[in-house]
C-alpha cells in the first residue's frame, strides 16, 4: 500500500521564534556509484569517486559553509571514505548523517527490487534491522551517533519516524512535496506540504519543491514513472530544503508538472548532486 503521509496538526508545526532568523547548513549524500537508470544490483559498491570530496569541501570550508555528509553503508564501511570524512570533519563545523539506501545495506533478506528500494516499504523488523546496522557503523567509524537522516529514495514508510527516534535521530528530510513515487512503488507526496513539523522526536524538514524552466509557476503534482535522479536540486530559501531543477530535465525521466514551494524564517537547505540541508532545529 502505497505511503502518503498524513498532514500534520497545528499541534505538531514547528513555530520558528522570531528571531531565529534564517540558518542553514548543507547535506550532501554520500553514496556509492551506480547509474539510477540501471537495475539495482546489491554489487555496485565501487567509492572511487570520494577522492574527488576533498577538494568540493574546501570549496565550501573556505566559505564558511559547514556539510552534513549522508552517508549509506558502502560509504560507512571503505576505509579510505573513511578517511576522507574523517579529514572532512576537522573543519569543526561538518557533520556525518545517514543514508539508508536499502539494496546495499545488511541484512540482506529481501529481492533487491524497485518497490522494496524504499526503505519505508520493507517489514518494521527488517527496516530496523538495516537502520541499525548503518546507525552502528556510522558510529563506529566515526566515533560519534548520527543525528539527521535522510532515506534513499526519499522512501519514508509507517513506521520509519518511530524507528529512527529510538536510535537517537533528530531530524528527517525524506520528504518531497509535490511529489509522487507511487507508480514506481514508493511513497506519495502529493498533498505534502514545506512546513516543518515535529513527528514523534523527530523534527521533520520536507524539501520545498521549486522549479525554473517551463515548469514554473505551475502546481500539480509531479508524477515518476521513473523517479528523477536523488542529486537534481541546487537552491534554498527558508524555512525549508529547496529543491530546484529545469522541467526539461523532469520531462526526460518521465515527471510532468511541479508544485512551487514558499519562504520564510527558519532552517533553509541547499541540495548539491546529492541532497541536502538544516541548522538549528531542536
Amino acid at each position: 500500500m502505497t505511503y502518503r503521509p498524513p498532514r500534520p496538526t497545528d499541534a505538531q508545526r514547528v513555530i520558528w521564534p522570531e528571531d531565529f532568523g534564517t540558518c542553514f547548513t548543507v547535506f550532501v549524500d554520500v553514496e556509492e556509484e551506480f547509474d539510477w537508470r540501471a537495475p539495482l544490483d546489491r554489487r555496485n559498491r565501487a567509492t572511487t569517486a570520494m577522492a574527488a570530496f576533498p577538494d568540493a569541501h574546501r570549496r565550501f570550508a573556505e566559505r564558511g559553509v559547514a556539510l552534513n555528509c549522508m552517508v549509506d553503508h558502502p560509504i560507512a564501511t571503505d576505509p579510505a571514505s573513511v578517511a576522507v570524512l574523517s579529514r572532512v570533519l576537522e573543519d569543526g563545523r561538518s557533520e556525518i548523517g545517514t543514508q539508508l539506501h536499502a539494496w546495499v545495506n545488511p541484512p540482506f533478506e529481501e529481492v533487491a527490487t524497485s518497490v522494496v528500494s524504499y526503505a519505508g516499504n520493507l517489514s518494521r523488523a527488517l527496516e530496523a534491522a538495516k537502520l541499525e546496522t548503518l546507525t552502528a557503523a556510522i558510529t563506529t567509524a566515526f566515533g560519534t551517533a548520527p543525528r539527521a537522516y535522510r532515506a534513499g529514495r526519499y522512501g519514508i514508510g509507517r513506521n520509519s519516524f518511530e524507528l529512527l527516534a529510538g536510535l537517537g535521530y533528530r531530524i528527517d528530510s525524506s520528504i518531497r512535496p509535490g511529489y509522487d513515487y507511487s507508480g514506481d512503488g514508493g511513497p506519495d507526496f502529493s498533498l505534502a506540504d514545506a512546513g516543518a513539523y515535529r513527528e514523534g522526536g523527530i523534527v521533520e524538514l520536507p524539501l520545498t519543491t521549486v522549479f525554473t524552466g517551463r515548469a514554473r509557476g505551475r502546481r500539480q503534482a509531479v508524477h515518476c514513472a521513473r523517479p528523477p535522479t536523488e542529486g537534481q536540486g541546487v537552491f534554498a530559501r527558508a524555512p525549508v530544503v529547496a529543491d530546484r531543477a529545469d522541467a526539461r530535465g523532469h520531462a526526460d525521466r518521465g515527471c510532468v508538472g511541479s508544485r512551487r514551494g514558499r519562504g520564510g524564517r527558519g532552517v533553509a537547505a541547499a541540495q548539491f548532486v546529492v541532497p541536502l540541508a538544516v541548522a538549528g532545529a531542536g
